[in-house]
């Protein structure tokens, strides 16, 4: 079992996102948060999982300095895909309904890289999601927008929300990447490193 393995290590999860710092906790995974600002921007001559890593990686630069031998620092990030370009997080509501709109009737991906971090290698893994929503209407997206506020989510829905419930009709992959954390891929990885 992973936790016996980790004994020995000092898990530091970079994320100020409550659903990934649950799923370390429902993964019995002892972890520390540490936070540091970066800019996500990435150019423009990536494409799909390759913007995604490039986060990952980015947001564990600041950290290179004071990693400590037994330190695995795991950093993350979720893109949505669609129509060839990556979707963020929306900055208004307008711009919200506009993301939710593009996806209605549609389907797209959601990509997540995690990205793990030691003093001497560092490794990135990702997953692909394909989601499928119904046609929704005018009056859903913007019930969804007003009650929830999605503007922390890529794509600018959470699938475990409402708009996932009344409104997804077809997922192919791990659903968990979709809410931000491939969690067999972390298990994994994390195994492979300790063990």
């Amino acid at each position: 079992m992973l936790n016996n393995n980790l004994n020995n290590y000092h898990i530091i999860l970079a994320s100020g996102s409550p659903r990934r710092q649950q799923f370390f906790k429902d993964l019995n995974i002892p972890f520390e948060i540490r936070l540091k600002p970066v800019k996500e921007e990435f150019p423009d001559r990536l494409n799909h999982f390759e913007i995604s890593d490039y986060l990952a990686q980015l947001k564990a630069l600041p950290f290179k300095e004071e990693l400590k031998s037994n330190d695995i620092l795991i950093t993350s990030d979720t893109i949505v895909w669609h129509n060839n370009k990556a979707l963020g997080k929306p900055n208004t509501e307008e711009e919200a309904f506009q993301m939710i709109q593009s996806l209605s009737n549609n389907t797209h991906e959601v990509i997540t890289s995690v990205c793990f971090t030691t003093p001497t290698i560092q490794k990135t893994v990702n997953a692909i999601t394909k989601v499928t929503f119904k046609k929704l209407n005018d009056s859903e997206i913007n019930h969804y927008i007003s009650l929830f506020k999605p503007f922390d989510k890529a794509g600018a829905y959470g699938i475990q929300e409402w708009i996932g419930q009344i409104g997804i009709t077809k997922i192919e992959g791990s659903y968990f990447n979709v809410v931000g954390l491939p969690t067999h891929l972390v298990y994994e990885t994390l195994n492979s490193l300790v063990s």
